[in-house]
């Protein structure tokens, strides 16, 4: 028996390690960092549609209600709306509590990059078929350079040739940790997007983050609805501890898969990724608006409605927003929260 599938697009974060551009209501997800449509519409463009898939889910805050509604456009789906941030475990468990027991429920951050979306497609067809089996279902991408910004998935034993029982999760490593794993093989960048039988995860909640799903459980019996959107009740949900789902959930359970998959992805999670990413001119600079350079090289400016002049410069990033400016290494760009919080 093939199983529908219940696309949920998270878009509740705030983004903030792409100050200052993103922050508040403006949280990264709704700009348009590559290209003219920004990178929640992108991942609703490419969400499965058709007959084995339900219209999307998409779990938001409060304060981006109006923004997910208009970006939304005329393409069907609902709104789950979380009261406050709970972390990943608590927003999945409310779409795990609003499902129906035999949906299978597709998680996808809405902000990242899928340049290959055929690719993201044939692997959430894998997953499916592994999801049916009550396997939990995280999806993996192949490593082409040795990344210590994101977790690694080991991948253990083969499931056929949909993917692998997950051996082991692994913590951003130092950079001879990756550099091992690259060469070795088997390995997989986590990519926090996941698929799973509804009622195999509430069990899998109910065993390894109880409080979590109880709170979710009652938060969303507890909800208003106001036409498309279900509003989560405050008091139930903020007794949700917070945590992600690799730690609740996916790093406890004993029958967790990976479906590795190389389809040009990103999480575009530092100003460092969105140069790598970008269209260079002949000097590797990647520039957006008004801006001026000479003798620069390796740089990102994005003049907002300034105009920006860099000039004998390596390998920086120059980020305005209205008032705010950003300026700092590349290769720092990981510490932009440090700026977003001293202007707090």
């Amino acid at each position: 028996m093939t199983l529908m599938i219940q696309p949920v697009i998270l878009c509740g974060g705030a983004g903030t390690r792409l100050w200052p551009e993103s922050r508040g209501t403006r949280a990264k997800q709704f700009l348009p960092l590559t290209g003219t449509k920004s990178l929640f519409r992108q991942t609703v463009e490419r969400t499965p549609a058709g007959a084995d898939f339900l219209p999307p889910i998409v779990l938001c805050g409060d304060g981006h209600v109006a923004t997910v509604r208009d970006q939304m456009g005329t393409s069907e789906a609902s709104l789950l709306v979380e009261p406050m941030p709970r972390n990943t475990a608590a927003a999945i468990a409310l779409a795990v509590a609003s499902a129906d027991a035999d949906t299978l429920l597709l998680v996808m951050p809405s902000d990242h990059v899928i340049a290959d979306v055929p690719a993201f497609h044939a692997a959430i067809a894998k997953g499916a078929r592994l999801a049916q089996q009550d396997w939990l279902v995280t999806f993996g991408i192949t490593p082409d350079r040795p990344e210590t910004g994101f977790g690694y998935i080991a991948g253990g034993a083969p499931l056929g040739e949909d993917g692998f029982a997950v051996e082991r999760f692994i913590e951003k490593p130092p950079l001879a940790d990756a550099e091992a794993m690259l060469a070795a093989g088997g390995y997989s960048w986590n990519a926090g997007i996941f698929l799973f039988r509804a009622a195999r995860m509430r069990d899998a909640m109910l065993t390894h983050c109880r409080a979590i799903f109880e709170a979710a459980d009652r938060a969303v019996a507890a909800g208003m609805r106001d036409g498309d959107a279900v509003y989560a009740d405050a008091i139930e949900f903020e007794r949700a501890p917070s945590d992600s789902i690799d730690y609740a959930v996916m790093e406890k359970d004993n029958r967790v898969a990976v479906v590795p998959a190389s389809m040009g992805w990103s999480d575009l999670g530092s100003w460092h990724t969105l140069h790598a990413l970008g269209e260079k001119d002949a000097d590797g600079n990647v520039v957006a608006g008004d801006a001026f350079l000479h003798d620069s090289r390796g740089n990102l400016v994005r003049g907002g409605d300034k105009r920006v002049s860099v000039i004998g410069m390596e390998n920086i990033a120059v980020i305005v927003d209205g008032d705010d400016i950003l300026v700092m290494p590349l290769d720092r760009s990981q510490d932009v929260r440090l700026a977003a919080k001293a202007r707090e």
